[in-house]
């Protein structure tokens, strides 16, 4: 169930209007944890009916791959749970880190299974072929869950920082499972940490307090961004970049600046109208973007995007490796093994991890920059810089396989194209009034402009907004980029 799609909002309107009635906060919580499973059940059973006649029946062969993922889910809240509930009363630094052993290890078993063992089981073995060994190759049929990088990830968060005593363990199961499974994020982020949370959960929210105008306007600046901007260039970046060969050097840049527009407009754009939703259910989740294409640096760039996982990789990652602590090479080996595992999280393809390595290697080569020349450059000479240089990673993110990408980078870095065909030239055009639409809002030029006049004059502009961004919505549209991560 896409946030763009029309049963999306008869559901939400559900929810929503339940939610609100509900008479206690507890019988709140219970409903929404409900609606959140029956969300991401929707995912992998198909039409309801169908599902529950077969399961009855006991037609197993037909029920949808996948059925049972919501147990996945719900089996990893109990074993944190009462992984929470153990860390509570002991003091003994043994058994303390037993049970967190326990709490990563099953979540990251069950990440491991499900994205990464056919991947390891491949590399192993064009690894024995490579060194002249004879193997034969057994891998399964594995459907990989909606979102389990995002709330294995959320889980173990609220572990380990039981585990550090940062908060005390959760006592109510129900608090505990709407905080993990809660559906605005749980398919996508973002990755929202229990410190910020599970507070929220024990007082009951009130509409008074949940600024309605602020959430439904994110809300269709996120429709816009994925419906109408990334679902336009999407179809002409895959075009390009299913024979790259073909094309001119002049494309290969158009390509690789539109499935930069694309990968934000639909992340940022599941990001707003995911934070929006729990906004006008009254809960506050994390902000996940800042303007990254406007960093001044690569630093500064995982600052701003996707900042929910960066600060988990930093947090939960990379200061348990050392962190800045140690010598300058020690610190470096942390950036690098950090960025290799974020870039192996994103997926089971040796492309993320290369993308991941590259991004760790500029933020080396960053520290060394500042550390024996200092900054030394003009703001716009390095916000370009730095877009240019986030482009390139994105070639590795998106390329299909190592051949293809060495050809759009030539293309990119040396303006090399062996190809004759171009993308249609109008695609410059868009490209530009995106990026000066952008810039306003950075610049705050466009921003706060609907909270002008009174509400039904909101309510009638906010109408014909939605009327007109209705127009440009194409008539299939794919799944979000990084449900599949």
């Amino acid at each position: 169930m896409l946030f763009v799609e029309f049963r999306f909002f008869i559901f939400y309107s559900i929810v929503f209007c339940v939610a609100w009635a509900a008479r206690s906060n507890t019988l709140r919580k219970a409903w929404l944890l409900v609606c959140s499973h029956v969300f991401y059940a929707c995912f992998f059973i198909g039409p309801p009916l169908d599902f529950f006649h077969n399961l009855a029946t006991r037609h197993w062969s037909q029920l949808p791959g996948g059925w049972w993922f919501p147990l996945v889910l719900m089996g990893s809240t109990c074993m944190d749970y009462a992984v929470g509930l153990g860390l509570g009363p002991t003091e003994r630094p043994g058994r303390r880190k037993a049970l967190l052993l326990v709490s990563l290890g099953v979540n990251l078993g069950v990440l491991c299974w499900f994205k990464y063992f056919n991947f390891f089981v491949l590399s192993a073995g064009a690894f024995l072929k490579w060194v002249g060994l004879p193997v034969s190759l057994h891998t399964l049929a594995i459907i990989l869950p909606y979102g389990v990088s995002f709330y294995t990830f959320q889980s173990m968060s609220y572990t380990i920082e039981v585990y550090r005593k940062h908060i005390e363990p959760e006592r109510s199961f129900l608090d505990l499972a709407f905080f993990i499974s809660f559906f605005p994020q749980l398919v996508a982020g973002p990755i929202v940490r229990s410190l910020a949370f599970l507070p929220q959960t024990k007082r009951a929210p009130r509409w008074e307090t949940v600024d309605a105008r602020a959430a439904l306007a994110q809300f269709l600046g996120g429709f816009a961004k994925k419906a109408c901007i990334a679902e336009t260039v999407a179809p002409h970046v895959d075009h390009y970049f299913a024979a790259p060969r073909d094309f001119t050097a002049a494309s290969g840049w158009l390509a690789v600046l539109l499935y930069a527009v694309q990968i934000y407009c639909d992340f940022s754009g599941y990001s707003d109208m995911a934070i929006a939703s729990a906004r006008l259910l009254g809960y506050e989740l994390t902000a996940n973007f800042n303007f990254p294409y406007f960093s001044r640096d690569v630093a500064e760039f995982w600052q701003r995007w996707h900042i929910s996982l960066s600060t988990w990789l930093r947090d939960y990652l990379y200061i348990p490796l050392g962190g800045n602590r140690g010598t300058r090479l020690y610190c470096y080996r942390n950036l690098i093994l950090t960025m290799l595992l974020g870039g192996l999280w994103h997926g089971a393809a040796w492309g993320f991890v290369l993308w991941g390595a590259l991004h760790g290697l500029a933020l080396v080569a960053h520290r060394e920059w500042i550390r024996r020349v200092g900054r030394g450059i003009g703001d716009a000479a390095a916000i370009a810089a730095t877009f240019w240089f986030v482009c390139l990673c994105w070639i590795w993110f998106r390329a299909p396989d190592f051949h293809s990408a060495m050809i759009v980078t030539r293309a990119w870095v040396r303006l090399h194209g062996a190809g004759k065909e171009q993308l249609e030239p109008w695609l410059w055009g868009l490209f530009a009034g995106l990026a000066a639409v952008h810039w306003l809002h950075w610049r705050r030029i466009l921003a706060d402009w609907w909270r002008q006049g009174p509400a039904w004059l909101f309510a009638l502009g906010y109408g014909a907004a939605f009327e007109l961004a209705l127009l440009f919505v194409p008539l299939k549209y794919g799944a979000f980029i990084y449900f599949r991560f």
